[in-house]
């Protein structure tokens, strides 16, 4: 079963930073791509940023040079630095894991950030 943990949402003011975790359990971890998505309320869940097993990042344009992604394998663990917040990057991020052996992907539960004055 695989099992992925989002954390480190809350609610920040304009131009500040929060980091997001994504804890990973029953997969491989080392062969995932992890992905970062976000849905705001009333529009379609959208691509952040993701990170291949080689530690290769890509990102949306729109959090091109505010966001940056990593992984940690030997704690099975991504993360999203999220720098220069605006209210624009307001919305639920869900962690993403692809295996690109089973061509699988599974979804975390999603964590809540806020931002605002």
């Amino acid at each position: 079963q695989v099992q992925l943990v989002e954390s480190g949402g809350g609610l920040v003011q304009p131009g500040g930073s929060l980091r997001l975790s994504c804890a990973a359990s029953g997969n491989n971890f080392r062969l995932n791509v992890m992905a970062w998505y976000r849905q705001a309320p009333g529009k379609q869940r959208e691509f952040v940023a993701h990170i291949t097993p080689a530690a290769n990042p890509n990102y949306a344009d729109s959090v091109k040079g505010r966001f940056t992604v990593s992984r940690e394998n030997a704690k099975s663990t991504s993360y999203l630095q999220m720098t220069s917040l605006k209210p624009d990057d307001t919305a639920v991020y869900f962690c993403q894991a692809y295996d690109i052996n089973t061509q699988r992907t599974f979804w975390g539960q999603g964590t809540q950030v806020t931002v605002s004055s």
